[in-house]
């Protein structure tokens, strides 16, 4: 990034920022990013409002056009890339200030599967919509994914798979927390190429996620469904 570029970034006003922000995620600007997050901390910015208004923000324009077939998997994952040049700057600070987070997920591919592109996409966008992610990697066995929830606590159980000899292995891990009672703890969504819908009923997932766009939504249905479950 040249000098000039600083320059013209520090000359725009807080709505041009955010604004030029979305814009720069777009490209996948990686070093913009990073200097407009300092900028606005500069200003007084919370580190949360940056997280949800500009990083959140464009992500989500992003993920809408990745749904909608407009960017493809290099541009997203040039995007978010970039977010997470923001964010490094951030998790330190929203560590600190004990900010808010819209839920936490834990996730990784299953045994017998070395295929990990979906599932970091799918990390990666989840981290840009404000979720706390745990990757485990991949060929992970039930053990893997146990100890995982135990340690973590999250929300959210993500499973990805892309060879059909793998794919019931998904079914493997729901059983278990069925036999252990919890299962009824933790949202569980799985996703992957060969899989579909009706594998995802038929071994007891909550929801089948074709690609990453999906999966965010997904994720902030069910568990604003937790949270209302539980406030109620």
């Amino acid at each position: 990034m040249s000098d000039e570029d600083d320059i013209i970034l520090s000359e725009l006003d807080d709505e041009e920022l955010v604004q030029q922000m979305f814009d720069d995620l777009y490209d996948g600007l990686r070093d913009e990013i990073m200097e407009s997050v300092n900028i606005l901390l500069e200003r007084g910015w919370e580190p949360y409002d940056i997280l949800t208004k500009a990083l959140v923000g464009g992500m989500t324009i992003v993920g809408a056009d990745f749904r909608d077939g407009i960017l493809f998997v290099p541009e997203v994952l040039l995007a978010a890339n970039a977010m997470k040049g923001g964010m490094s700057i951030l998790k330190p600070l929203l560590a600190e200030t004990g900010a808010p987070r819209v839920g936490k997920m834990v996730i990784g591919t299953v045994k017998g599967d070395i295929h990990d592109i979906g599932k970091n996409l799918v990390g990666m966008m989840m981290e840009g919509a404000g979720f706390e992610v745990v990757d485990l990697g991949i060929n992970n066995a039930v053990d893997a994914y146990l100890d995982a929830m135990e340690k973590e606590g999250p929300d959210i159980l993500g499973m990805s798979a892309l060879l059909t000899t793998t794919m019931p292995y998904m079914k493997v891990v729901i059983d278990t927390m069925i036999e252990q009672g919890i299962r009824d703890d933790y949202i569980v969504l799985v996703g992957g190429a060969p899989l579909n819908e009706e594998f995802g009923k038929a071994i007891g997932a909550d929801a089948y996620c074709r690609d990453a766009a999906v999966a965010v939504e997904t994720a902030k249905e069910w568990v604003a469904r937790k949270h209302n479950q539980k406030s109620a």
